[in-house]
């Protein structure tokens, strides 16, 4: 389990920016698969501990009700007008923008490098549902950030 501790806490903390929360959903995380850990198959134990931060993370977040529902949010708030060259940092901006269920496949995906099978069984979406998700992820991104003449 060592070698998936920097992964976890990546991905929790690209999600929460906290870095004290996503250590300790990280621990928590490490915890409950140790409890676990004979129920857990060898060959499936990385999916398993993303699986349980992610869903620690979830109950993080609804215990401190710090979602945001977005159906009701101006996408107006969200355009980038700006000029500015960082673009590392206006993905990043933008990423941390998107609903809580798209920030998690997006980020599984194209930072992480899961498929669509494997980020269903940590999300607990079958494999059409992350896929839209990752869909309309992309799609705001897009919108986010614009042309790159305007991020340049």
């Amino acid at each position: 389990m060592d070698e998936h501790a920097d992964g976890v806490f990546r991905f929790i903390l690209k999600q929460i920016r906290d870095d004290e929360k996503a250590r300790d959903i990280v621990q928590d995380s490490f915890e409950k698969v140790w409890k676990t850990k004979e129920n857990v198959n060898g060959t499936k134990a990385k999916s398993y501990l993303y699986s349980t931060a992610y869903h620690t993370m979830i109950d993080l977040i609804r215990r401190d009700k710090k979602k945001v529902d977005f159906e009701y949010v101006s996408g107006s708030k969200y355009a980038h007008e700006e000029q500015y060259s960082d673009l590392h940092e206006i993905l990043n901006e933008a990423v941390d923008k998107l609903p809580e269920i798209q920030k998690s496949v997006i980020l599984l995906r194209d930072y992480e490098g899961y498929s669509y099978e494997e980020i269903g069984e940590i999300t607990g979406l079958n494999e059409s549902q992350v896929k839209v998700y990752i869909y309309r992820a992309r799609l705001f991104l897009k919108k986010y950030i614009g042309s790159p003449e305007t991020v340049i």
